[in-house]
């Protein structure tokens, strides 16, 4: 099995079945750049849920590698996956990007534990390639050695390229 890359809104999972949309979120619990601006257009709960997840209300670790799973529609899960560290500021630049690569890593096998519980397939963006730094080509391997190559169908999600205007 392979990586599977389509055209399209990872936040309207293509495909018949259970499915879970993975997505990384940071460790100090913000929300507001990236994916999750799509995410939460569509789907409220699951940043509701981060928020108390982040705030220590749902007695559930909230911590790097951790996942919260949460239930958007009756054959869709959101995996709120913790794979980086703090977040970029512009104004205060690091050496290190926010991505966690171990962190996104011990995630995944989380979320391989779930998908063959529910008979789900994978869905998301490029994972910790945006707004957490990271490093495409060292993320693809890492979700082929937690997902693929246990059987998990992954699909990931590009959008489509916009006409410069």
């Amino acid at each position: 099995m392979t990586i599977v890359y389509v055209t399209g809104d990872a936040t309207q999972p293509q495909g018949e079945g259970p499915k879970l949309l993975v997505h990384v979120c940071n460790d100090i619990g913000a929300w507001g750049r990236g994916f999750v601006l799509a995410l939460s257009k569509r789907f409220p709960t699951p940043e509701a849920e981060f928020k108390r997840w982040a705030a220590g209300e749902t007695g559930h670790p909230y911590a790097l590698g951790e996942v919260q799973f949460v239930p958007v529609a009756p054959d869709l899960v959101v995996a709120n996956l913790v794979g980086q560290h703090n977040i970029a500021r512009k104004s205060r630049p690091t050496a290190q990007p926010p991505v966690r690569y171990e962190a996104i890593r011990a995630g995944l096998a989380r979320v391989r534990l779930e998908a063959g519980r529910l008979g789900a397939s994978v869905h998301m963006p490029r994972i910790g390639a945006g707004v957490a730094g990271g490093d495409w080509a060292v993320i693809a391997p890492i979700i082929e050695d937690e997902l693929t190559r246990h059987g998990v169908s992954v699909t990931v999600y590009d959008l489509p390229v916009q006409a410069p205007q």
